[in-house]
């Protein structure tokens, strides 16, 4: 092996033959291979074909459109001018603050709702994506019965004939079954049905709820609490295989905003105590790879890792927590099993942690059940005949109930079968009704927050194929049917809030998105028990279960931007596969690519193998989302189907699987190692002490290049502006919602498994994800990497037709119709940031998609280099509204799309000839430094070295 310090994949790390020719020849898999004479001679045959119709054809035919003017303007509608709306999406039931750009009645962007408590202004991938699920032509879009077309009138006609036979028995025989419910409306409604039929019954169940964590809770206090945690006041933490770093647990967002603004305080001030984080876990997380130490082990070995701080307070990790009482976290994570969670309690209880960083409230589900019995029970009413009349109001429980319930089989027994859903999934397919949903920007609804925070949903667009929303569905069971969505959850809080001044009240929450004042007030729970241990864990190889970093539980697994988002621990696109260790690899014979058969409890699936570095030994790891049949067209088989192997007892992690070699040669679309830096450590890491003992450590004076070490004259760019981009790598967490936020912001095409294996992938802004170590267990950085819009910009020195130039203000530009595709840009990049449009990757023809786009940034073609633009749109609009003012630009006035998006706070966009703008003040920090210093190409992104705060104790160095 050639010897490097960071390291991107195993092909690098043993230099093999696919690694180098893909560092040798930017396209390696293309085809025809350019670089044969033959295939130029073909080229240049075409090309002159090309050049004699490009006259006739106008480059590419672009699809007719249609105009329609208004005849009376709307008032608050300037054609240019976008408006803003604040509203919620919900994952698992629990909401968080949006807000939504639209243009002429068109939502175009997702934004975080700064006002609310769990964004603070961010978002995650899934957020910012959810925008192409309400443009997604495989949405449903008629009312079906039996598979054929048929209309709502009817749908009513028939729910109220078997509402009425229902009536007779007060409601026997007749259920609802819904994901996670914190609407207090829904909740209301859901109430004063059951009032109304009181033998009916309503169940819910979520695939990826958190079943453990209300059962923790319940084991160790009697009943289910909300935990509520402040990152911003922890100097040591302590996950037992908690992802909270804005893995789309509830408040996730809010932690990792939290957790990195400490981290970031504790590098500009050196009297700051900066958080030490411990994790413990079988499957690598991007929070161990924020982690300081990460221990290494099974995932059913996290249990005895926590009883072990408990009996063990001379452990380095026990007693730095003792160290810290009142100012520390041990918290479990979502799939852990319940007596980890009860232990966590315990220990944060005894830690003096309870009320300080540690915080509990009453739930904030409406009505909070154990979701994996009730939907057992639902299977067992159906299964016995009990069941005549079933409502499914979203989910697919068809598609991801637990295998061991043979939830279909059950279904058949339902005489009357209703299915209300974004898609006609895999359950809408056995039911006699299938009713379209609205999308949450279609929508009319209220929830809580992770603290209980009151979140409004109001609605961007009208329902684009009249889909319903839960509340409509309720109304109807309700005999108001006439009321709308809106009349009810207006109704609703209008008998809340009974002063006159309602309306008053009604406008301020619509406007800032929530209701104030409403997060639930903190309780102080009992003391906190802790069952005995069941027994040690069995011997044998385990499988874990886990949502997929990219599509989560498969609820968007047909959302194509998500399918092709790399995701952060293996840079993987368009697929799921088995993880396992390399030694867990070489003992059962088996390598990246091997299909093999995993068997448990009887069930089998078959499944691609992916070496994982730092994955446990005797482990193996497969995700749910894939091995979808009616998805849409995106989705539909891709991947694996993980739930065929999960049961109801062992919902998270079991023991006792098998695994069996099959074939070879399945071949996955991943972005690892394409655009290396070839044999250069892009990465600078050190410890807070060692930074502020040496801060130079990230550019010492002898890497420095002078500024007259160029050939080429300087411009002056003291005069105007002068943008330029700072990273913290301290900050960052690997999450890739800047990839996303980047793509939906600027009309980025997804080019799909293929054209991505060939190293074609379409994304601005990549995530790059370093090893550093062994294989087995190595310490993982994550740096985004945009253009770094290079002031010697190596890119504008080969373009022949300049339609790479460069701006006054300091900006790398290209000019689209000027570009002729040559691509001697992209050969001559350092950073391998620019993408090239091979084919027409961009979706020209669905008509569904042409609301979504930003009408404001160019829809590229066959042919085009493109890359990141620092948002020129972004800043464009703010000079122009500036002059128009007759005001100087304000510094933070001009946020690009990732740094709007980022969690962390990672990137700081702004003028650096503002020597008071915040970007200038940090690429003033020592640590500050730029990629590739040594090629002196100037860039104006540029990074701060990361810092960790390792235990002296612990320290691998």
């Amino acid at each position: 092996m050639k010897e490097t310090n960071y390291w991107r994949s195993f092909e690098e790390l043993a230099s093999t033959a696919e690694f180098r020719a893909f560092v040798e020849d930017e396209f390696p898999n293309r085809t025809p291979d350019w670089n044969d004479p033959a295939s130029r001679r073909r080229f240049l045959t075409l090309m002159g074909a090309s050049v004699v119709l490009a006259g006739a054809s106008a480059c590419t035919v672009q699809p007719k459109e249609v105009i329609v003017p208004y005849v009376r303007q709307p008032e608050e509608l300037v054609p240019g001018n976008p408006l803003f709306y604040a509203t919620a999406m919900s994952v698992g039931g629990i909401a968080t603050g949006l807000l939504v750009e639209s243009h002429l009645g068109r939502p175009t962007k997702v934004e975080g709702n700064p006002q609310h408590p769990a964004s603070l202004g961010a978002t995650d991938a899934a957020m910012q994506a959810s925008l192409l699920t309400l443009y997604d032509p495989d949405r449903s879009q008629v009312v079906t019965r039996n598979g054929a077309i048929d209309s709502w009138g009817n749908f009513l006609g028939a729910l109220t004939g078997t509402l009425g036979v229902a009536n007779l028995k007060k409601g026997s025989g007749f259920r609802i079954l819904t994901g996670t419910v914190t609407s207090p409306t829904l909740a209301t409604q859901m109430k004063h049905f059951l009032t109304s039929y009181p033998d009916a019954k309503w169940h819910q169940y979520e695939p990826c709820g958190r079943h453990s964590v209300r059962a923790g809770a319940t084991i160790a206090f009697g009943k289910p609490v909300n935990t509520i945690y402040r990152f911003d006041r922890a100097d040591v933490i302590v996950s037992l295989d908690a992802d909270f770093l804005c893995s789309g647990m509830p408040g996730g967002l809010r932690y990792a905003r939290d957790y990195s603004a400490r981290r970031r305080a504790a590098a500009v001030d050196a009297n700051v105590p900066p958080p030490r984080l411990y994790a413990a876990e079988g499957t690598p997380s991007i929070t161990a790879g924020m982690a300081e130490h990460r221990f290494r082990m099974r995932t059913g070995e996290v249990e005895a890792f926590a009883t072990n701080l408990t009996r063990d307070p001379t452990s380095p990790v026990a007693k730095d927590l003792n160290a810290h009482r009142g100012s520390g976290i041990v918290m479990a994570g979502e799939h852990q099993a319940p007596r980890v969670h009860a232990i966590a309690h315990a220990l944060n209880q005894a830690l003096g942690n309870t009320g300080k960083t540690v915080l509990y409230t009453d739930p904030v589900e409406s009505n909070p059940v154990d979701e994996l019995a009730s939907l057992s029970e639902l299977v067992a009413d159906m299964r016995g005949g009990a069941v005549e009349t079933l409502l499914i109001l979203g989910g697919n429980p068809v598609y991801d109930a637990p295998t061991d319930l043979n939830f279909l089989e059950a279904l058949k027994h339902v005489k009357f079968r209703a299915h209300v859903g974004l898609y006609s999934n895999e359950t809408a397919a056995w039911c006699h009704w299938h009713v379209p949903e609205s999308h949450y920007l279609e929508s009319w609804s209220d929830g809580r927050a992770y603290d209980g925070t009151i979140t409004l949903v109001q609605p961007l667009i009208a329902p684009i194929y009249g889909g319903k929303t839960p509340h409509d569905i309720l109304n109807v069971l309700n005999n108001q049917v006439d009321q709308s969505a809106h009349d009810t959850v207006r109704n609703y809080w209008q008998t809340q809030h009974k002063d006159k001044d309602f309306d008053d009240f009604w406008q301020i929450s619509l406007h800032d998105g929530l209701i104030a004042g409403t997060a639930l007030a903190e309780i102080n729970p009992p003391a906190a028990k802790v069952p005995d241990a069941a027994g040690s864990v069995a011997a044998g190889l385990e499988i874990v279960f886990r949502p997929d970093p990219a599509v989560g539980d498969g609820a968007m697994s047909n959302n194509a931007w998500l399918q092709e988002m790399p995701k952060p621990q293996n840079k993987m696109t368009w697929d799921n596969a088995v993880w396992l260790s390399p030694k867990s690899a070489q003992r059962y014979g088996v390598d990246t690519g091997d299909v093999i058969e995993i068997a448990l409890g009887g069930r089998r699936v078959d499944g691609p193998v992916w070496i994982m570095p730092g994955h446990a030994d005797e482990s193996i790891t497969v995700h749910f989302g894939y091995g979808r049949t009616r998805a849409g067209k995106v989705a539909d088989g891709v991947g694996f189907n993980a739930y065929a192997l999960r049961s109801s007892t062992s919902p998270w992690h079991a023991t006792g699987v098998e695994i069996t070699r099959k074939s070879h040669g399945y071949v996955f679309a991943t972005t690892q190692h394409t655009q290396t830096m070839e044999e250069r450590d892009p990465f600078r890491v050190a410890t807070f002490s060692e930074y502020h003992d040496h801060p130079q450590f990230a550019r010492p004076p002898e890497d420095q290049v002078p500024d007259n070490h160029t050939m080429f004259p300087l411009w002056d760019y003291s005069k105007g502006h002068k943008w330029g981009m700072s990273i913290d790598l301290t900050s960052c967490v690997g999450c890739q919602a800047c990839t996303i936020a980047c793509q939906a912001e600027n009309n980025i095409a997804v080019v799909g498994k293929e054209e991505v294996i060939k190293g074609r992938h379409m994304n601005w802004l990549r995530v790059d994800r370093y090893y550093h170590g062994s294989v087995d267990d190595p310490d993982v950085f994550f740096q985004p990497v945009p253009c770094m819009h290079c002031e010697n910009a190596l890119c504008e020195l080969v373009c022949p037709v300049a339609a790479t130039v460069h701006s006054a203000e300091g900006l790398n530009e290209m000019v689209y119709n000027r570009c002729v595709g040559t691509r001697y840009c992209s050969n001559n990049c350092p950073y391998k940031v620019r993408r090239f449009n091979f084919f027409l990757y961009s979706d020209w023809y669905t008509q569904s998609l042409y609301g979504m786009r930003n009408p404001e940034v160019t829809v590229r073609s066959r042919g085009v280099m493109e890359k990141c633009t620092y948002c020129i749109q972004r800043i464009n609009r703010a000079k122009i509204d500036a002059e128009r003012q007759d005001r100087p630009l304000a510094d933070g006035e001009i946020i690009t799309a990732c740094q709007q998006a980022c969690p962390a706070e990672a990137i700081v966009f702004g003028d650096l000839n503002d020597p008071n703008s915040k970007v200038s003040k940090l690429k003033k920090q020592q640590r500050d430094y730029s990629l590739l210093e040594e090629l002196d190409t100037r860039p104006r992104t540029t990074y701060l070295a990361r810092l960790r705060n390792p235990n002296p104790e612990l320290d691998k160095a």
